[in-house]
This record gives structure tokens, C-alpha cells and sequence, in this order.
């Protein structure tokens, strides 16, 4: 057996750390009675040297920490840590679980991940969490592994787009390119996301956002698809293992520690394309689950300090649905979220984060709400943080919803309002104009009170959580029986509409209105002040056959089917369009609200317009002020019949060249600049759910 040589160590910084012609490791916990650092020559070996840290010797305040001579990048360790298990007074010590670093670089693969074992309790009623397990779990839980910060990132520099400039592509790395019509060499990978870069630079996309790329649970359960009998799998993410690792599942490197190499190979790439990179981070809960969770890093490492616990510290506080809360206000837990945010910004190079669930990062040690939270305060002015992107998920499980009210003038907020208001209006819900109105315009009624801008708020129409555009125009109700919860889950409504038969269709008519409402809504979004965002694949009509919910769903329901690029080719030509148009007309995408001067509102008679509860059009007039620029007319009918739309008569006198008619097949919806452009002077006809756009000097 080898016996390395070790040294006290140093307390700072945590994690595993390059020293000399070794490592340094440094684990905090403030209640442990003793700590063994595992050293491990494979993946499902036992430990080749377990070191037992003196607490008079390897002890600084709250952090174990011990240096080891010789270990090099790709070194696997473990930790065991010993102390009370006294659940009730929130301590879950239990010295047989190897547990992971929070601060581990990358893990092995979780191909032998066992959740059972890793509980610190026995399954047996009635005491069950009171019980304690002797199981030792090692063999069966995946490694941390050591590896060293060195990569050639060359002239790497971050785009830094004008907020008024981004237009966000929220994707999956796996489902991107896992399919086989993607042709791509790395399916359902880091490289897969270069390979697509082409598709994004074609778009016309600033800025992808990826959803969950920490390392996280990938199988929990026994749950099945009761309809195949295939097992279901966490494909979402969000439910996060170890902060700092990038997900192995997501690499086509298989040394250990080469996920981490290949995702900054990715980030270079696509910042060579001038294409920006925001993270989808969850740093609301973990995947430690409640008391009856397994205990695979925190719940074992110090479980009062990291979680908001129940008065009886024997349960959890719930705010994210997921079984627990992160304690993010304690001022451990913020030093920690800090530490993580910093290495993906200067390590990693990202250039921002989108934050799931923030509000609950909102919350005390006891889970009530603060009027200024720390560590929303200290994100927003960390000087590392200060050019990344900050997106919140403004509302968390338990029912607290901000947006427009998010702490911070520096945080961007999914502006879920936008999304509801957008859908209603095009449905044709009576008592939507005005909410439509405000939406196009960058939300005022939401983000002025708080001296808020338009770039405050992510105007999306669909993102990963619901339904795709395909199928928001395809069905009329959710269709999760996939899920194995009896259709039970995901929302309730999604403003959805079917326009005659639920699904696919080949009926012509049905076919037109629902090409037609695709356009009407993607038109909006890249017309609205404030920062779209499109879900990857909306682009050419992606479907999740009416599910809402996929986070379960690893297979071709969450996939891309890149054949449907070929088939939509028409949506596909129609988004990249709308996105051109935006870019040109600056008017649209200026960083503040419209003032009664920049926009002039109209009914469809020229008159003024009719904000009553059963209008349903409108027209409107923006002035462009540079006389270099177009003045831009939107008219909109989400009505069920046509409208003859009549100029107010000021501006009767102008030509108006059409720019955009979403009733018109490819390519007269978006004619461009030719000859043959259509004039309009003094009247419109617009059909039944149509919007147009006309430009003139």
C-alpha cells in the first residue's frame, strides 16, 4: 500500500488546489468531529490511502484542509466525515458515506451511482430518518476529481453585447444534438454545441442560454413511462450535485476530468463566433432531497449550516418544491455561492447566469422573506460579477412572485407576464389589448415603479417549462401521461389552443391559422422592447406532442428533430427575418420606455383607439426621430373576423411599404426590399388573427 507524504495544508482556497509538486485540499465544516480525506486509483476501487486529518493539526477555525505530495491533475478523492447524527437538532453526520466535494472541479461518471446506498438512514418504519446506516457506500458513489486550471483559451475575449443588442437561444446541450438527424460527429454534447454553431450564426442569435450544465442527478427513482416501460431520467438538471463540475454526461471526453477541458473548448468557440454564453444555475436546492433524501455532499458536510431547516430540525423547509432549500443568507452559504459564480465567470469564461427559482434566494436561515437580501445585494455588486449577465427566475414554489419587483436594478427578470398577456391576446381573449400594448413596450406598468428600464425584463413566449410554439398553437390541454403521474403535473394551463383537432393535422386550414398565430407570436416577440428570448427549436416548429412538463423525458419528445427544420422551412425563414428586422430598426430595441412623443396609438377606423374589453385590435404608429430611420406602423387583429384598417389621416399623405403581413405565405410575409413591395396609403385589409408591419421615411 502506498503511503504518501502529507503536510498540514492551508485553509484557503477551498477545494482541491495545485501546491508545489502536490495538492491541497480544504473541506469547511464547523460541527465535524473528524474528516478522512479517500484517495482513489479508479472509479470503483476502495481508497488506496485514507487519511484520517488531526483537528489540533489540519484544523483552521471551520476548515479541515491537509497537503499531499505527488498527486497530479486526474487524481480521484472522497471525503468521510464523522460528528453527532442527531437529526432533530438538524445534524446528519454518518461516517460511512463518502461524500463529494462542494467544491470539486469535475466528478467521475455516475454510471454506478447507487441513491440507496448513499442514504444516511435505514428505510424501516416507523423511525426511519432517526435510524442510523451503516452501509458503506464507496464503491458505489461517483469520485471528485483533482484537476488543474490550465487551458490554452488564446485571444478568448467576452462579446459583451449591448443589452439592447441580445437576442437569448435557450437550449439543452444533450437535446440539441443528440438526435441522429442532427449529423452531427458529438452527439448530445459540448462539441455538438460548437457543430451548431453555423444554425445559431444563421439565426442571428447574441447569447445561448443553457439550461442546467452542473453536475446533477441523472437517474433518481423507479419511475417509468407507462405507456413504453422505459425508465425516466432527470433530463432537466435541476437538481444539482456539485456546483463547480461541469456535467460529465454532457462530454465526449472520457479521462477524468476532461468535461472540464471540453466545455471551455465550447465557450472559446462560440465567443469566437461573437456569441455570448448565460448558465442556467439552481442554487435554490440541491439534490439531498428532504429528510428521507440520500446524503451525497452538504446533508453529510454540515447540514444545519446549509439549509434552511423547519423549527423541528429534523425537516426541511421546502420553498423550491424539491424537497429543500439552500440557506443562501447565511453568510457561509453566500460565500460559497460567490466562490461559484466567480470560477465559471474567470475559469470558465461564461458571461452571465440565469438563476431558477431566485426568489427563494430571497429568503432568511428561517425562510422569511428580506426586504434586501445579501446575497442578492452582494451578487449584483461583486466587482468579478460586475459585466455578467444576471437573470432571475423572479417567483419560487412556495408562491413569493417579483417580477417587476426583484431586488436590484442590476437583475433581468423572465418576465412571466409577458409570456401569459402575449398568448391570451393572440388566443383572442377578450380584455387583453391593453395588457398586449403594454408588453410590446417593454412592460412599464411592471418595471417603472420600481425605476426600472425595458432591459429589465426577458420577454419570452415559451421556454423549456411548458409547451413549445408548435404545440402552444397544436393543442388545447397538457398531454404528460408520458410522465408517469396520470397527467397530473406541469401547469394547469398554458393559454393553448388547437384551432379544431388536438395534435397533428394535415388539414390545410387548420395548418394556415396555426402557421399564422407561430408568425403572429414570433413577430411580437422580436418587435417588443426589453430582451427576447426564443427556446431552441421553436425556430422550426420543435414538439413535445403536447407535453408541458418534460423535465422527466430524455428521448425523442425532448430531442431536436432536425427534419423539421427542412419541412418548417417557412417559420424558420420567417424567425430569421423578424430577428434581421429587429437588428435594423433600432427604434424597437432602445434601452428605455417610449414617451407619448415616440408612439402614437390608433383604432381601426383612424380614430382614437378602443381599449374596452372586447377590442381586440389595434394599430399604432412609432416614430423613428432620426430622419435616417423608418417610421414603423403596427397594425394587429386578434380578432375572429377581418378588419379594414383605415390611416389616421395625418398620415395618409406618406407611402407605407409593407414589411411584414403574417396572413401571407413565405416569401410575401416578409416581402423584403424589392420592386414589387407592396404600398399602402390610405387603407389596409387585415384577416382574421393577422398582424402587419409597414415601414416608411
Amino acid at each position: 500500500m502506498i503511503t504518501l507524504k502529507t503536510e498540514k495544508g492551508f485553509p484557503l482556497p477551498l477545494g482541491a488546489h495545485l501546491h508545489r509538486d502536490g495538492v491541497n485540499f480544504a473541506l469547511l465544516s464547523r460541527h465535524a468531529r473528524q474528516v478522512r480525506l479517500l484517495l482513489f486509483a479508479d472509479d470503483s476501487s476502495l481508497p488506496f490511502q485514507e487519511i484520517a486529518l488531526n483537528r489540533h493539526i489540519h484544523k483552521t477555525g471551520d476548515i479541515w484542509h491537509i497537503w499531499v505530495k505527488g498527486l497530479k491533475s486526474g487524481q480521484l478523492y472522497g471525503y468521510k466525515v464523522d460528528g453527532e447524527f442527531a437529526p432533530v437538532e438538524g445534524l446528519r453526520f454518518n461516517k460511512h458515506k463518502c461524500l463529494l466535494d462542494p467544491y470539486a472541479r469535475a466528478l467521475t461518471s455516475q454510471e454506478n451511482m447507487d441513491l440507496s446506498a448513499a442514504l444516511g438512514h435505514d428505510l424501516k418504519p416507523p423511525l426511519r430518518d432517526l435510524s442510523f446506516s451503516q452501509i458503506d457506500n464507496t464503491k458505489s458513489m461517483p469520485k471528485n476529481v483533482f484537476v488543474h486550471n490550465h487551458f490554452n483559451w488564446g485571444k478568448d475575449r467576452f462579446p459583451n453585447h449591448a443589452w439592447s443588442d441580445v437576442i437569448i437561444y435557450e437550449t439543452h446541450v444533450r437535446g440539441l444534438s443528440i438526435h441522429p438527424s442532427s449529423t452531427v460527429k458529438h452527439p448530445g454534447t459540448y462539441r455538438g454545441v460548437i457543430e451548431k454553431i453555423p444554425h445559431f450564426k444563421e439565426l442571428g442569435i447574441t447569447t445561448i442560454e443553457l439550461m442546467p450544465v452542473q453536475e446533477f442527478v441523472v437517474g433518481e427513482g423507479d419511475n417509468v413511462n407507462p405507456i413504453t416501460g422505459e425508465r425516466l431520467m432527470n433530463y432537466w438538471g435541476y437538481d444539482p450535485l456539485v456546483y463547480f463540475s461541469p456535467q460529465y454526461k454532457y462530454s465526449s471526453a472520457r479521462e477524468p476530468g476532461g468535461q472540464v477541458n471540453e466545455f471551455k473548448t465550447m465557450v472559446r468557440e462560440l465567443h469566437k463566433a461573437g456569441i455570448e454564453v448565460i448558465l442556467d444555475v439552481v442554487l435554490n436546492h440541491t439534490a439531498e432531497g428532504n429528510e428521507l433524501g440520500p446524503t451525497l455532499s452538504f446533508k453529510g458536510i454540515d447540514n444545519s449550516i446549509y439549509y434552511v431547516l423547519d423549527e423541528n430540525k429534523r425537516y426541511y423547509k421546502n420553498y423550491s418544491g424539491c424537497g429543500n432549500t439552500l440557506n443562501c443568507n447565511h453568510p457561509v452559504v453566500r460565500d460559497f455561492i460567490i466562490d461559484c459564480l466567480r470560477y465559471w465567470v474567470t475559469q470558465m469564461h461564461v458571461d452571465g447566469f440565469r438563476f431558477d427559482l431566485a426568489s427563494v434566494m430571497g429568503r432568511d436561515e428561517n425562510g422569511n422573506i428580506l426586504s434586501n437580501p445579501p446575497i442578492l445585494e452582494r451578487i449584483a455588486e461583486d466587482p468579478i460579477l460586475r459585466n455578467s449577465r444576471l437573470i432571475a427566475e423572479a417567483w419560487d414554489a412556495a408562491g413569493y412572485y417579483q417580477v417587476g419587483s426583484f431586488p436590484g436594478k442590476r437583475w433581468s427578470e423572465w418576465n412571466g407576464r409577458y409570456r401569459d398577456d402575449v398568448r391570451r391576446f393572440w388566443r383572442g381573449d377578450p380584455g387583453m389589448l391593453s395588457a398586449f400594448a403594454y408588453r410590446i413596450c417593454g412592460s412599464a406598468d411592471i418595471y417603472r415603479r420600481e425605476d426600472k428600464q425595458p432591459l429589465n425584463s426577458i420577454n419570452y413566449l415559451t421556454c423549456h417549462d411548458g409547451m413549445t410554439l408548435n404545440d402552444l398553437v397544436s393543442y388545447k390541454r397538457k398531454h404528460n401521461e408520458a410522465n408517469g403521474e396520470n397527467n397530473r403535473d406541469g401547469a394547469a394551463d398554458d393559454f393553448s389552443y388547437n384551432y379544431g383537432v388536438e395534435g397533428e393535422t394535415e388539414d390545410p386550414q387548420i395548418e394556415k391559422i396555426r402557421v399564422r398565430q407561430i408568425k403572429n407570436m414570433l413577430a411580437t416577440l422580436f418587435i417588443s422592447r426589453g430582451v427576447p428570448m426564443l427556446l431552441g427549436g421553436d425556430e422550426f416548429r420543435r414538439t413535445q406532442q403536447g407535453n408541458n412538463n418534460a423535465y422527466c423525458q430524455d428521448n425523442e419528445i425532448s430531442w431536436y428533430d432536425w427534419h423539421f427544420l427542412k419541412k418548417n422551412q417557412e417559420i424558420h425563414r420567417f424567425t430569421k427575418r423578424m430577428l434581421a428586422f429587429r437588428k435594423q430598426h433600432k427604434i424597437l430595441t432602445r434601452e428605455i420606455f417610449y414617451s407619448g412623443e415616440d408612439i402614437f396609438w390608433f383604432n381601426d377606423d383612424g380614430g382614437p383607439p378602443d381599449w374596452s374589453y372586447f377590442s381586440r385590435s389595434f394599430g399604432c404608429i412609432i416614430f423613428a426621430k432620426d430622419p435616417k430611420a423608418a417610421n414603423i406602423c403596427l397594425l394587429c387583429n386578434a380578432g375572429f373576423a377581418e378588419k379594414r384598417f383605415l390611416l389616421p389621416h395625418e398620415y395618409r399623405a406618406k407611402k407605407w411599404y409593407v414589411a411584414v403581413d403574417t396572413s401571407k405565405g413565405t416569401p410575401d410575409d416578409i416581402p423584403g426590399t424589392g420592386k414589387n413591395r407592396v404600398v399602402v396609403e390610405k387603407e389596409y385589409v387585415l384577416p382574421e388573427r393577422t398582424l402587419a408591419i409597414f415601414l416608411t421615411r
